[in-house]
């Protein structure tokens, strides 16, 4: 006799999916959900430290659109720029990011002595570098790109083709309590 349990679904999205692929944020988005300022956008834009992937700007009033992954890219690097590391190591690190899945960079740790950034994929390579005394800070992958997923939920995506964006697909705040803070922030 098969008496199969009924399953429980997840009471909470899981905050480490990333959005649709096909979803673009635009630069003020970006800027807010990274950290930066639009100057610094523009910059990395312009001397392709972190370039679009959704859409380039191709000339003057043209938007440029950042995947979920461009943005935790840019967060990264802000990271990096905030414990002195140079923009050539930068630049490096940038290169290794842009070559992974969004699901790889979440099980990334990158450690760096101020002058090297080393990747790392596991305790193990994380106490090693310690030991060696070539690590001085890192930064979690993981927890800026949950950081970003929480960020992004809050603030304006458009698709790539032009469609509108379901509610659901930008936000997970869908349910009946968020709805009825969201009327009393509007009518208070």
């Amino acid at each position: 006799m098969d008496e199969r349990l009924p399953e429980q679904g997840t009471l909470f999205a899981d905050p480490a999916v990333a959005p649709d692929e096909l979803i673009g944020y635009r630069g003020p988005t970006a800027c807010s959900a990274a950290g930066i300022t639009y100057r610094q956008l523009d910059y990395w834009a312009r001397t392709e430290l972190v370039v679009p992937t959704i859409r380039s700007a191709t000339g003057s009033g043209s938007q440029r659109l950042y995947s979920f992954k461009d943005i935790l890219v840019l967060k990264v690097v802000k990271r990096l720029l905030d414990t002195g590391v140079s923009l050539q190591n930068i630049r490096a690190a940038v290169v290794a990011l842009r070559a992974r899945g969004v699901d790889d960079l979440a099980r990334i740790t990158l450690l760096s002595d101020g002058t090297t950034v080393y990747e790392c994929t596991s305790a193990e390579e994380v106490v090693d570098l310690l030991r060696g005394g070539q690590g001085v800070f890192g930064i979690a992958v993981s927890g800026a790109l949950r950081e970003l997923v929480g960020s992004l939920a809050q603030l304006p995506g458009e698709r790539a083709d032009g469609s509108e964006i379901a509610e659901s697909a930008t936000s997970h705040a869908n349910d009946e309590l968020a709805k009825r803070r969201q009327q009393r922030t509007a009518s208070g």
